[in-house]
């Protein structure tokens, strides 16, 4: 990776940031669980740009425009909202699941060939 990238990613990042403290306080709010939500389940595109977060800022912007609460944008369970999102999505759970899967298959096999 060039320093030029590196450069260019901070500023959108910070870009991104100074949107995200534009918007009304119950949406920032929101916003930053759902950053930790999704950091936490992990997503694996979400390291791929800021699309994801960019969309759900421009979400947001868009029902703060229209004057809607929060939670009249996302629904009153945020977790789900969060999960419709990625539900298509691979997860690095979903990566650390298939890595483990092939780990005990393959221990298996090896126990079930020892055996004949």
């Amino acid at each position: 990776m060039r320093i030029q990238d590196i450069i260019q990613g901070k500023k959108e990042w910070r870009a991104h940031v100074a949107r995200v403290k534009a918007l009304p306080q119950d949406y920032q709010i929101v916003y930053k669980e759902i950053q930790k939500y999704l950091f936490k389940v992990g997503p694996v595109e979400l390291t791929d740009g800021m699309g994801l977060l960019s969309g759900i800022v421009d979400f947001f912007e868009e029902g703060a425009a229209l004057g809607k609460g929060v939670l009249e944008v996302t629904g009153s369970d945020v977790a789900a909202f969060c999960d419709e999102l990625i539900k298509d999505s691979k997860t690095y759970a979903d990566i650390y699941q298939q890595s483990v899967d092939q780990k005990v298959n393959k221990a298996i096999r090896k126990g079930t060939d020892n055996t004949i």
